[in-house]
């Protein structure tokens, strides 16, 4: 066996140890390898996914520099660190190494890296830029089912819903049961009796769909185009059923989210927060928080027309980054619950952190993040970023309740497919942004759905004036940037002009809902 062959056994020895969990072996292993051959690609490589799987990710950003270097710039290796990028929140970096790989996947006819670069690009909170990659990466590959969603979910986000339809048209022409596929299209636009899907969805629902995520999916896009067409009985038939479908494929527990927010409150106390910095320049980022479904993208939206602020979409960070502090305040204090080692966090460096990595992924150093789960973080901004705004949305009650049950979330709100479990949800939200106003007075602006669909000129100047932004009285409030993205279920709700429709809406299926009502009006909560 030569030297080199036996390089390779070992850097599969390594790979080995990797599966087995033997981390510490194999990161012994790859410092050996890396002694004895420090330019070897494969060494390199596995030096870097040992590093992450010992959950160092910084660590494993040299190696991998240094493999790419060694390859002579291997696009699948700059694939490799675009995505360790993105897990640090190194949206720039990702970014610039995923234009890299497209330019060299372009030249070579690599249609299968101009995918992964696109996909990169669209994760970095640039979906306009990746279109053109995927578009590229289709002609090279033909239509894959994959790619022509990831097309379709950027052409969404960015408001090209009838070319965004083309692509759903052709994938589901690949793959008919496609669930995924099928609740998006109905979601692009408002159906029409002339122009649905809903025949097809019935004749698809009843051939099968084989998972059960899918079949979930379907019930819930049939339950979208009825309701379009006015057949509101109907329609909530369809989401019952697709929403008890959903709830079966999930493992959630509402007692346990109820149970971390109560611990947040516990923690949280007013003393607490009289020791968190005074509420400074009006020049942070804007949280928009509440329930999803309740107006943040529209109030998102009348920030972003006046051209002062950008964008971050509904980035994951500040949750990440609150956990990752805590984790390891915890293990200095390992008899604090989460909540209460949240206290003990170095808020200055979580905030900064923070502002890196979400700054990167709306382009502008002031931004807003429209997130609305953050609302159950108001405590840590105020004392990590005391010079952010905090808008609170708010709508009615059953309103807000129904909306979300009718939206099927992927990978959020476990809450929303039962009516029980979303109103005890509910609660506790309530109760948490009834605490940070309690413990933060004057620290939040609330503003009302309804207020905002009445008068959203008045509301847009209120809204501003919180933020310290100037009215721009040529500005159109009531419509969206036709160059913005809006990444999120609601991308094509946001784009036509401000309405009413929705308002009262809940109250068609009041009998539906009075599991949901009799739960709310116990925990104090009435229902008009």
């Amino acid at each position: 066996m030569t030297v080199m062959e036996h390089a390779r056994t070992r850097v599969g020895q390594g790979y080995g140890l990797l599966r087995q969990g033997r981390t510490e072996d194999a990161a012994t292993l790859a410092r050996e390898l890396l002694a004895a051959f420090p330019d070897d690609v494969d060494a390199l490589v596995l030096a870097g996914e040992v590093a992450v799987a010992r959950g160092q990710f910084e660590e494993a950003v040299d190696p991998m520099l240094r493999a790419i270097a060694a390859s002579g710039g291997d696009d699948a290796l700059r694939i490799k660190l675009a995505g360790l990028y993105l897990h640090l929140r190194r949206r720039n970096d990702a970014r610039a190494l995923a234009l890299e790989v497209a330019t060299s996947a372009q030249a070579r006819g690599d249609g299968r890296s101009l995918w992964q670069a696109a996909s990169i690009i669209t994760n970095c909170n640039r979906p306009a830029e990746a279109i053109a990659h995927y578009r590229q990466a289709r002609a090279l590959l033909g239509e894959q089912p994959g790619l022509l969603y990831d097309l379709a979910v950027a052409q969404f986000f960015t408001g090209g819903f009838d070319e965004a339809e083309a692509e759903l048209d052709r994938m589901l022409a690949l793959v008919p049961q496609a669930g995924h596929a099928l609740y998006l299209r109905s979601t692009l636009r408002r159906q029409t009796a002339a122009d649905n899907h809903v025949d097809a969805l019935r004749t698809r629902i009843a051939a099968g769909l084989g998972r059960p995520e899918w079949t979930a999916a379907a019930w819930y896009a049939l339950a979208k185009e009825l309701e379009d067409l006015g057949e509101h009985d109907d329609a909530f038939e369809a989401l019952e059923t697709g929403a008890r479908l959903q709830r079966q494929t999930l493992q959630y527990d509402i007692q346990s989210e109820c149970d971390a927010q109560a611990a947040i409150r516990a923690a949280y106390t007013a003393e607490v927060m009289q020791s968190a910095p005074e509420s400074s320049a009006d020049t942070g980022p804007i949280f928009i928080v509440g329930m999803p479904r309740t107006g943040t993208t529209l109030v998102e939206r009348i920030l972003v027309q006046g051209g002062q602020v950008k964008s971050a979409g509904e980035p994951l960070d500040l949750g990440q980054l609150i956990a990752a502090y805590t984790r390891r305040a915890q293990s200095l204090h390992p008899d604090l619950s989460a909540a209460e080692a949240s206290l003990r966090i170095d808020a200055d460096a979580l905030g900064r952190d923070y502002r890196r990595g979400v700054a990167e992924a709306a382009g502008a150093a002031r931004f807003i993040d429209k997130l609305p789960v953050n609302y159950m973080y108001c405590g840590v901004i105020r004392r990590a970023l005391p010079d952010a705004r905090i808008i609170h949305l708010q709508r009615d009650p059953l309103d807000s309740c129904y909306a979300v049950y009718k939206t099927l979330f992927f990978n959020a709100y476990h809450c929303s497919y039962d009516l029980d479990e979303l109103a005890r949800y509910y609660l506790a939200y309530r109760q948490t942004m009834d605490q940070w106003h309690a413990v933060m007075p004057g620290a939040i602006l609330d503003v009302r759905y309804e207020d905002v669909v009445a008068d959203p000129d008045g509301q847009a100047r209120r809204v501003l004036e919180w933020c310290g932004l100037p009215w721009d009285p040529d500005a159109a409030y009531g419509t969206a940037p036709a160059a913005a993205a809006f990444t999120t279920a609601s991308a094509a709700q946001v784009r036509e002009p401000v309405h009413a429709r929705s308002v009262g809406s809940s109250r068609r299926h009041l009998d539906r809902l009075a599991p949901l009502v009799e739960r709310l009006a116990s925990g104090g909560v009435s229902v008009d």
